[in-house]
């Protein structure tokens, strides 16, 4: 009978971890190594982007990496490096040789920054088949990839968007339901320095600056890594997490860390910081009554 109880229980354990596995979303899926990315790149319908500035780009990039800078991805009204319109996104896809069957593997120079960037503004308009190298150009290069200034030959592609994913983007209407409602289970992440959340932020929002999620040499940290770090902070899996920035582009940048993490309940405030406040009848709130001018010129 002891034999049996221990049995019964241990199939118990296995068939509860099981459930547990179905509900869990995985981790480690949008996020590479440069060896892995340098293996993708051999095979059929693969497109590296270079997601930094054209002019960076001219300058020297990666074998036959194509460009796609922020550019051409972002609308500056009514706010700068806002989510551009479905049209815009797939001229600048098909100009670029990438069509719906594309696999796309995206580097920067930038923290991650860009190429997080590109790959929300790809999954919120329907492509999921799109990575992110992790520390970008600089661990390409170590991995063998050289410079050229050459112009790729483009075939140009096919490309439609699908619908815009509501549930990936947040609007200010949001922020303030949250800031009213102040559910436990809903947080906003103000991905800025200290020095910017110190001199006003979003009421209610919680200060993990977006290089947390990077190594020293730009590499993102492991997904298990990033999740427990999150986790500790009492932001668990199954939470929504709605994150801003400046303009949301170190935003995107803790977005796409979260979900290689595995979390999936996740809103990019796209309006972001000078939406919020460049209107007046919006609450900020203010840690520090003396902080030193910012300047935040790289930062997005």
């Amino acid at each position: 009978m002891k034999t049996r109880s221990i049995i019964l229980l241990s199939l118990t354990i296995l068939i509860l971890a099981a459930c547990g596995l179905k509900t869990s979303a995985e981790m480690g899926t949008e996020i590479i190594s440069a060896k892995e990315a340098i293996t993708l790149i051999e095979g059929t319908d693969v497109i590296l982007v270079d997601a930094r500035s054209s002019m960076d780009y001219k300058k020297g990039h990666l074998g036959n990496s194509v460009n796609i800078s922020r550019a051409e991805i972002i609308t500056n009204t009514p706010y700068p490096n806002m989510l551009c319109t479905p049209e815009q996104f797939e001229k600048a896809m098909e100009e670029n040789g990438i069509s719906n069957t594309s696999t796309v593997i995206i580097y920067d120079s930038n923290k991650n920054m860009d190429s997080a960037r590109l790959w929300w503004t790809f999954k919120i308009y329907g492509h999921d088949n799109v990575k992110v190298v992790s520390g970008g150009m600089d661990q390409l290069r170590k991995k063998g990839l050289t410079d050229s200034t050459d112009s790729p030959d483009i075939t140009r592609g096919t490309f439609k968007a699908s619908p815009l994913d509501s549930a990936m983007i947040a609007l200010k209407r949001d922020i303030k339901n949250q800031i009213n409602a102040d559910e436990p289970n809903i947080h906003i992440i103000d991905t800025r320095s200290l020095e910017e959340y110190s001199a006003g932020t979003i009421p209610g929002s919680i200060n993990i600056n977006f290089v947390t999620n990077n190594f020293s040499d730009q590499r993102y940290r492991p997904a298990r890594q990033l999740r427990n770090s999150y986790q500790e902070a009492n932001i668990n899996i199954d939470d929504t997490v709605i994150m801003f920035c400046k303009t949301s582009v170190r935003g995107a940048q803790t977005y796409l860390a979260l979900y290689d993490a595995g979390y999936r309940n996740l809103k990019l405030y796209d309006g972001a910081w000078l939406e919020w406040s460049a209107s007046p009848a919006n609450p900020v709130f203010i840690s520090e009554t003396e902080v030193n001018q910012i300047d935040s010129s790289d930062n997005s």
